[in-house]
């Protein structure tokens, strides 16, 4: 009981989600502008993050849900709790036409807006066709069987996208280095051949193993 009575002593801005009927949106960007290590502040005794806190409550706010898609990354949302629970699966298990409009959000900012900024539209059109599916099931299970299929896709889609920042970024630095692996004798070698040269092929797959999409070719998804 102590636990819970103090759970958000050393968490003013959950506190402020959870009181959320009484928070003004202004008051909840200063605590997080004023908050010192946020990123230690994130996630609370019960491994919640502020989406968690907000989207458990009864009926959570949409000013303060724009708040926090404001000021943290996207990424947050796909963190789970203690119960393994991600944030939205609290909201889809109250499922109110107001709830409803703040998973559109929510999704809308975790799985859509990224693509759009990846330029990747191949991608954006079947997530937006996944995220319509979710919003227009009223039978909880299938619900929540269709959020599962496009967590999944989208766990996918940021893999890859991962691999191609890391491609690019070894790609740039063997042509920073030319051919050598010191960096101190530098050769003129073509664009191309810094690509095929510049260790991707082994560094990948080493990397992708911990993104949770091991054995499997990523550029095969482009």
């Amino acid at each position: 009981i102590t636990g819970l009575t103090s759970r958000f002593d050393d968490f003013p801005v959950h506190k402020l989600c959870y009181h959320h009927s009484s928070t003004t949106a202004q008051e909840l960007r200063l605590c997080i502008e004023n908050r010192e290590e946020v990123e230690e502040s994130l996630v609370d005794e019960f491994g919640m993050t502020p989406f968690h806190v907000l989207f458990s409550t009864a009926e959570p706010s949409g000013e303060v849900l724009e708040v926090l898609v404001d000021n943290f990354p996207y990424h947050i949302l796909g963190w789970k709790d203690a119960n393994g629970k991600l944030a939205m699966e609290y909201l889809m298990n109250n499922w109110t036409p107001e709830n409803k409009t703040l998973l559109q959000r929510a999704l809308q900012y975790w799985m859509l807006d990224p693509l759009v900024r990846w330029g990747a539209p191949s991608w954006m059109n079947a997530m937006q066709n996944k995220v319509q599916a979710i919003l227009g099931e009223d039978n909880m299970e299938r619900r929540s069987n269709l959020f599962n299929e496009a967590h999944s896709a989208f766990a996918k889609y940021e893999t890859v996208a991962a691999a191609s920042i890391l491609e690019m970024a070894l790609w740039k630095g063997k042509i920073e280095y030319g051919s050598s692996n010191n960096g101190v004798q530098r050769q003129t070698v073509d664009r191309e051949g810094c690509r095929c040269v510049c260790g991707s092929i082994v560094v990948i797959p080493q990397v992708i193993q911990f993104l949770g999409f091991a054995g499997s070719d990523p550029t095969r998804h482009y």
